[in-house]
């Protein structure tokens, strides 16, 4: 809470540009923001009242000292609180996530045979930087790519072209060796060049200089050196096939997009240049709370731009950005060229906002699913399951079963194996249904969950464990047994376990649907929360022992071959087997085939013709 003599402060600040720090009592730098007249800005700070959300409630009351900086315009500014915020990565900023060291593609365009490579560290010393990226796997993707089409240096050097012979990348094609002399300074720097204008998404434009290059090779009989220039014109070409055309027009611009929840918030930038959709990264941000995709959009504009050195002469956003001015002449002053920001609602344009739009979300839902598997919300997700299900402990380890046949035919059963919340697939097994005929779901989960279990009702009356590995695996004990069915397929389980006298293990069905969890000994089933991490783990589980049953199955299927797999479908005996293949000839002809050509041939009807059809 303010005191008088801090209230003071706020009020003494004059009423030009500049930036303000909001301090801690040990002099931490809890809040850095901009304005375009000091006073106004921090005087609104001085009415609780109006306080807007929960984060600046809780930040006022731990500020206890206030620093301020004039600056000569607002656009300096903004400029000044990027830069504060990045230096000090205040609790209560909006900022880029991790955005202390970036990785960016560093140029050393100064010195006479220029170096290539990755830094996190952006100086004011002529080079060029490329960036930054999202992730450090991006950027070495990236670095890897313009390493295999361009032969520059990788090696660090002192560049004198007397050494006696060059490194293995001479022979490679990767580098002219400068460094023997085989390639001139004004060589080398023609690679560079080349690099710089790939990098601006200039592709065109080398490849017209190097097509140049190679009949100049080819003229002067050196067809090495031309050979090599057309594998390089062929990369380049393939990389800028696989381009996306967005306009016909040489355009260069940027397009935002957002999507966000209460945890998190994904940003994806889609570059566009020369008409052509080149790349995309994407950028978390944190302290989001209470913040609408405005001010997040707002905030990391100011932060990214003021960062990298490549801003086009366009930024396309899904939203309107607050004071849009001063964030046009603070791009603008950065790259000594009008920079221009648009939100467009309809056309080619817009149709790229929706593009980035969609990129966004779905690296938020690929964000979600990482932090499910963290180990903090897996634990929270046992947790969850134990109390949900009034079990007596966390389920460490959970089986799950599953049975994958068509009509009855060729059917099999899948079991597999999560602990801890992660699958263990060393421990999956799979089960060809043995004694059941006919269609029999129930009977075919029983057989083998029979089998299954068989082994640990050994162990549990008379503790028989033995040296062999697989043995020992049979006798472990799960803590939960997830049943892919309704109620009756738990009912017809129960059984099995009373029959075998398993009453340790926990057992439970989860039906598709409502996604109902039934539990012994209950008449109602229970629903979890469906944005629940229990839930997501259960249909993490069910799902896997599905995928896990239907390979198996379609796998089996495989090797059974022609004739044997025409007489497994059920209706279909020797005297149809035969009249199908007489018909059609082949087992690929009758997969080609329609159900109404089956169905016409003497001795099948409709019935079994659309069993056939869904069986092959």
């Amino acid at each position: 809470m303010l005191d008088n003599i801090l209230s003071r402060e706020f009020k003494a600040a004059p009423n030009r540009p500049g930036v303000y720090l909001m301090k801690s009592k040990e002099g931490d730098v809890l809040y850095v923001g901009k304005a375009t007249k000091l006073k106004a800005r921090l005087s609104s700070y001085l009415n609780i009242s109006k306080y807007r959300d929960p984060k600046t409630a809780a930040l006022m009351r731990l500020v206890e000292n206030l620093d301020y900086i004039v600056t000569e315009s607002p656009s300096e500014a903004l400029i000044l609180e990027s830069t504060l915020i990045k230096r000090y990565r205040p609790k209560y900023n909006v900022r880029l996530k991790d955005d202390k060291s970036y990785p960016y593609i560093k140029i050393t365009d100064k010195e006479d045979f220029p170096r290539v490579y990755i830094t996190r560290q952006v100086k004011d010393d002529g080079a060029l930087y490329f960036g930054p990226y999202a992730n450090p796997g991006s950027v070495r993707k990236t670095l890897k790519l313009i390493k295999r089409l361009f032969p520059y240096r990788s090696c660090d050097k002192i560049i004198t072209g007397r050494d006696e012979r060059p490194c293995l990348e001479y022979y490679i094609n990767r580098c002219i060796a400068p460094c023997t002399a085989a390639a001139s300074l004004s060589d080398y720097r023609t690679v560079i060049d080349q690099v710089k204008l790939f990098m601006d998404g200039k592709s065109e434009s080398v490849v017209n200089q190097l097509t140049k290059d190679m009949k100049n090779a080819a003229s002067d009989l050196a067809f090495e050196k031309a050979s090599m220039i057309r594998d390089q014109i062929q990369g380049i070409k393939q990389i800028h096939e696989r381009q996306k055309v967005v306009s016909g027009k040489n355009t260069s611009y940027d397009v935002l997009g957002i999507a966000s929840n209460q945890n998190d918030t994904r940003i994806s930038i889609l570059f566009v240049r020369n008409g052509k959709l080149i790349g995309q990264e994407q950028f978390s941000m944190v302290g989001i709370m209470g913040e609408t995709d405005t001010d997040l959009i707002t905030d990391f504009v100011s932060q990214y731009y003021n960062a990298t050195r490549q801003t086009p002469d366009l930024l396309l956003l899904p939203c309107q950005v607050n004071d849009k001015d001063i964030l046009e002449d603070m791009l603008t002053g950065s790259r000594n060229k009008r920079v221009n920001i648009e939100t467009p609602l309809k056309g080619q344009k817009f149709a790229m906002i929706q593009m980035a739009l969609d990129n966004a979300q779905q690296g938020l839902k690929k964000s979600q699913i990482k932090s499910l598997f963290s180990k903090e919300n897996l634990v929270i997700a046992m947790k969850s399951i134990q109390n949900e299900l009034g079990l007596k402990s966390m389920p460490h380890r959970i089986e799950c079963y599953d049975i994958s046949n068509i009509q009855g035919a060729v059917p099999v059963g899948s079991m597999v194996v999560f602990e801890n919340g992660l699958p263990k697939p060393k421990n999956y097994r799979k089960f060809n249904i043995r004694t059941t005929n006919g269609i029999d779901d129930y009977a075919m989960m029983k057989e083998m969950i029979r089998r299954r279990f068989s082994k640990i009702s050994l162990e549990v009356k008379h503790d028989n464990r033995h040296d062999d590995s697989s043995d020992l695996f049979w006798q472990e004990n799960p803590d939960l047994v997830v049943i892919d069915g309704g109620k009756g397929h738990l009912n017809a389980i129960a059984t099995i376990f009373d029959d075998q006298g398993i009453n340790h293990i926990n057992l439970v069905s989860l039906a598709k649907g409502n996604e109902e969890i039934f539990l012994r000994g209950k008449k109602d089933p229970i629903i979890l929360p469906k944005d629940s991490e229990a839930l997501y783990l259960m249909q993490r589980l069910r799902d896997e022992a599905h995928r896990f049953a239907i390979t198996h199955h379609r796998n089996r299927r495989a090797r059974i071959g022609t004739l044997s797999l025409l007489d497994t479908i059920p209706g279909v005996g020797a005297k149809r087997r035969n009249a199908l293949l007489r018909y059609f000839g082949s087992l690929e002809k009758i997969k080609d085939s329609s159900i109404s050509e089956i169905s016409g041939i003497p001795g099948l009807n409709s019935i079994v013709a659309k069993r056939i059809m869904e069986f092959i």
